[in-house]
């Protein structure tokens, strides 16, 4: 049998069984060690603030519809950072050049699942690396949606960059900002995040709540602003505090998933007076400027690669591992107590 974990409605989580289904031709059948949970977008379908449960994305348009739900509850198996063993391979697979073959560890994604049955064209390249610990598997695509951030930012060496939101995504933004050379502001509302952005790179920290992070940031850089901006939280007074604070000309990276209308950003401000860039990152795409050498493979690999040549510490952002019997028990910690959580990821 098969366990799938499902929201049956807002903040409302079970373990389904299901029977395991014959693999189908051109598929490999995956036995998940570890999936991690997006505070993110994944808690928007567990809140029931997400926009496809009141309106449909017209993929040919690219416009969202309303009078139609694009998902409804049950909304089964989210999730998109599984790590798991290869236990059954198609027959007419193996050889095809990078492959997985049974036993191999392999990182994608299939959802909160005991088991995952995936295309095998998704699994090329999917191998974890030698060396690297199972569980760093899971981050894959989150690590890639902070890279993604970093690649919209274009920093260049030595220009100060403020990044709003210290989740387990701010994080490893921050880290990488700093590693491709910039001097890192990091700012949040929780204690225990500022703390950890120091530990990832941080410059200075400041807490958000204080209403004077635009202030600071101006006093730091001679009154010029930071070169640049991250948006990660999702929030939109930060993303409004991002454009404050950023120098004339400079811009903002909105990397969050941002829900609902935009209340606490005011575009006549500083967006207007200061002619500042905003720049959407989203892990459906990289840069288009870039898309000629980049894609989303490719932030994904790379980064694990960062991950096992000892750049990032991604084993430091794990704060909980909580069996999948356990899962509803999960959501509520990100979503009632987030300042006692980091990454929480589910064990199968």
């Amino acid at each position: 049998m098969e366990r799938v974990v499902q929201f049956t409605g807002p903040r409302q989580v079970e373990v389904a069984r299901h029977e395991s289904a014959e693999l189908p031709p051109g598929h490999l059948r995956v036995r998940t060690r570890f999936s991690g949970i997006s505070a993110g977008t994944e808690l928007t379908a567990y809140r029931g603030t997400n926009p496809y449960l009141t309106r449909t994305w017209d993929a040919e348009s690219r416009l969202f519809r309303d009078g139609a739900a694009g998902i409804s509850y049950p909304v089964v198996g989210w999730g998109y950072s599984e790590v798991g063993e290869v236990t059954e391979v198609s027959p007419e697979l193996p050889g095809t050049p990078g492959m997985p073959a049974v036993g191999d560890l392999v990182w994608g994604i299939w959802g909160h699942r005991s088991e995952g049955i995936v295309p095998a064209e998704r699994m090329l390249g999917h191998t974890l690396p030698a060396g690297l610990a199972p569980l760093a598997g899971a981050f894959a695509r989150v690590g890639a949606i902070a890279y993604n951030a970093i690649l919209s930012a274009q920093i260049h060496l030595g220009e100060d960059v403020a990044v709003f939101g210290q989740g387990v995504i701010g994080l490893i933004a921050t880290r990488l900002a700093q590693l491709s050379g910039a001097r890192v502001t990091a700012v949040d509302a929780m204690d225990v995040r500022l703390a950890a952005a120091r530990k990832y790179g941080a410059h200075s920290a400041l807490d958000a709540r204080s209403g004077t992070v635009a202030d600071t940031i101006r006093a730091a850089t001679d009154g010029r602003g930071a070169d640049l901006a991250i948006e990660i939280s999702g929030a939109y007074p930060a993303l409004h505090e991002a454009v404050r604070s950023v120098a004339v000309g400079g811009r903002v990276v909105a990397s969050g998933f941002y829900q609902g209308d935009g209340n606490g950003l005011r575009l006549g401000d500083e967006f207007h007076h200061n002619r500042v860039e905003i720049v959407c990152s989203q892990i459906g795409g990289v840069p288009a400027p870039l898309s000629g050498r980049w894609s989303v493979e490719r932030l994904q690999q790379t980064f694990l690669r960062l991950v096992a040549e000892g750049h990032i510490d991604v084993a430091g952002l794990v704060s909980h591992v909580i069996p999948v019997a356990d899962a509803a028990d999960a959501y509520v910690l990100l979503d009632e107590r987030p300042a006692d959580a980091l990454q929480v990821v589910l064990e199968f």
